[in-house]
């Protein structure tokens, strides 16, 4: 069984480029994420990270850091 996960977040904060650069820096600097993709238009963070190399709660903790909540 593989590691890696992929999950789409719903982050409302989301308004700009500037916040794509915030979220892909805070978020692809942790270990184990591998691909991070931050959309304007539908205000969403998607993610394919190894789950025995970062939780989905730190990933959620580091936005939550930067300003950024994750609804659901």
């Amino acid at each position: 069984m593989t590691a890696i996960q992929e999950k789409v977040l719903s982050v409302p904060e989301i308004h700009c480029e500037q916040c794509v650069k915030a979220i892909d820096t805070v978020v692809g600097t942790l270990p184990g994420i591998k691909k991070v993709t931050t959309d304007v238009a539908t205000k969403t963070v998607s993610l394919r990270y190894d789950s025995e190399q970062v939780s989905l709660e730190k990933v959620k903790a580091s936005l939550d850091d930067a300003g950024y909540t994750v609804e659901g």
